[in-house]
């Protein structure tokens, strides 16, 4: 299991996104030299600022401090139809991946 600091899982998120510090920092409304420093792990984001990162890269606040391996994903605009389906889909994958 690799661990990664905050720093680190915010640049991966941000480049997995295809964003850059610039396009990031204007969609938090914070500085481009904020946004640097957490990932850089010079320094920590607010609260306020860790749930605008956890949000914007769809992850909880556990995953980017370390608390927690797994990704998040938001589901908030589907029906319960649309929810089951993809936990469905997600346990097929689960299936096939110990084949």
């Amino acid at each position: 299991m690799e661990i990664l600091g905050i720093g680190d899982r915010l640049r991966k998120l941000r480049i997995s996104s295809k964003m850059s510090l610039k396009q990031v920092s204007e969609r938090l409304g914070i500085s481009v030299s904020s946004l640097s420093g957490y990932e850089l792990n010079e320094k920590n984001p607010s609260y306020k600022n860790l749930l605008k990162l956890a949000r914007l890269y769809s992850v909880s606040c556990d995953y980017l401090i370390g608390n927690e391996e797994h990704r998040t994903l938001d589901v908030s605009d589907l029906t319960d139809r649309e929810i089951d389906s993809l936990a469905e889909i997600i346990s097929l994958f689960k299936e096939n991946k110990g084949k």
